[in-house]
């Protein structure tokens, strides 16, 4: 077998084990890659940045722990963002696996910051079937929520007591790694006009453009990348911007394989053909 053809049938567990090596490297040697900031990112932050303290800001923690690498680094930058600027929250966790998570998030950043349930944030948890949740959450969080995570009812919470529904936040942040996402532009912005930007994995990133050129978000966040340029602007962290090495090593890399593998196929091709 000559040597084109030995390229196009590389054993696979050869691009694992390269792979495996380039992700490790920069975890025991760490270097920082250029964040260049996106139009669509800045336009979050630049909200978040807006609001005045007292403002209550939604933040929806739509997504499993298995996307956490992802999309935990934005829940984390924007929650500690809204926090300095004393800005309240409320938090809901649609996605069935998700709420210890995300509870788990918010105590930690509430910790840091000093802030407290009931007060400064209000945790509602997670409800079934998110569809029917949101649109009843557009006639009053109380419906589905009468109490928040903790079991405190939420006419006993200070910061709920003059809050009804969306027409009493300043805007929507929906961080999710699933279909979750259709609905708050369905039935959130769709159905009572919220005001809302998402934050997604990277593979769902480019099916949520067309709703960025049509207006109906006013904000996109793109997986790891995404994170990281959201880190870049707020000062609020660094994981993001930290794992864009491995990821950035691990792209170059399968590139390679890629150019390698077309290299030994029209090469292979030429010489058969001869």
């Amino acid at each position: 077998m000559d040597f084109y053809n030995r390229l196009m049938n590389l054993d696979r567990r050869w691009v694992y084990l390269v792979v495996g090596i380039a992700v490790i490297i920069p975890v025991l040697n760490p270097f920082r890659v250029p964040v260049f900031v996106t139009q669509e990112v800045r336009s979050i932050y630049d909200f978040v940045e807006s609001l005045e303290p007292g403002d209550i800001m939604f933040l929806a923690i739509d997504y499993d722990p298995q996307a956490m690498a992802e999309v935990h680094p934005m829940a984390r930058a924007i929650m500690r963002q809204c926090f300095a600027k004393d800005v309240k929250l409320i938090i809901s966790a649609l996605s069935q696996n998700g709420p210890g998570m995300a509870e788990q998030l918010i105590s930690e950043v509430a910790r840091e910051f000093g802030k407290k349930s009931g007060i400064d944030y209000c945790y509602l948890g997670y409800k079934p079937y998110f569809g029917l949740v949101i649109l009843a959450m557009g006639q009053n969080f109380r419906i589905p929520f009468p109490e928040d995570y903790y079991g405190v009812p939420l006419d006993s919470l200070p910061m709920m007591r003059d809050v009804r529904n969306y027409d009493d936040v300043k805007g929507v942040v929906d961080i999710s790694s699933g279909n979750i996402t259709d609905a708050w532009i369905i039935y959130g912005n769709g159905r009572y006009d919220v005001k809302l930007a998402i934050g997604v994995t990277g593979v769902m990133t480019a099916n949520y453009y067309p709703y960025l050129a049509s207006g109906q978000i006013f904000g996109l966040m793109g997986g790891l990348k995404g994170a990281s340029e959201y880190e870049a602007l707020s000062k609020q962290g660094d994981r993001a911007i930290k794992m864009m090495s491995i990821q950035t090593t691990a792209h170059i890399v399968i590139v390679l394989f890629i150019v390698a593998g077309n290299i030994g196929y029209f090469m292979s091709r030429k010489k058969n053909k001869k």
